[in-house]
């Protein structure tokens, strides 16, 4: 918990425990809405979650309250966490967009990245992204 390099907030868990982190996850999206796929990373093999900007301030709110348990170094990070204010002109990600296999369709079949992300209501990048992944698994499932 803290401030990144770049000074935005974040609440990060580190564990090789399943049920503290699948824990995690689902406080975390009842209290805040961000959902976060539970995933090993490869190198060690143990989970890494993190929330940030105004996810990691609902979060810090939400486990160090007034009076709560916790130790001074951590409740003074959490209090740091909680006076962040967005800068001027930055604006909040959008939310992730979950791909269905009729939107994949929709994509794979317009004669344009343009014409897709009309047709779906996203954006020329994210269609763009979305269609690279699909074709290079398919070349990948292929060669």
């Amino acid at each position: 918990m803290g401030n990144t390099s770049q000074g935005y907030p974040f609440v990060s868990l580190t564990s090789a425990s399943t049920a503290i982190v699948l824990y995690l996850c689902s406080f975390a999206e009842a209290v805040t809405g961000v959902e976060r796929t539970a995933k090993r990373n490869q190198r060690d093999g143990i989970y890494n979650i993190m929330y940030v900007t105004e996810a990691a301030q609902i979060l810090s709110r939400n486990l160090y309250y007034p009076g709560c348990l916790s130790l001074s170094r951590k409740y003074a990070a959490a209090e740091s966490i909680a006076s962040w204010v967005r800068p001027t002109g930055s604006k909040p990600r959008p939310p992730r967009i979950c791909w269905t296999g009729e939107m994949d369709r929709i994509l794979l079949d317009a004669p344009t990245i343009a014409d897709a992300a009309a047709a779906l209501g996203y954006s020329k990048s994210a269609c763009q992204v979305r269609r690279w992944k699909l074709l290079h698994d398919l070349a990948a499932l292929s060669g």
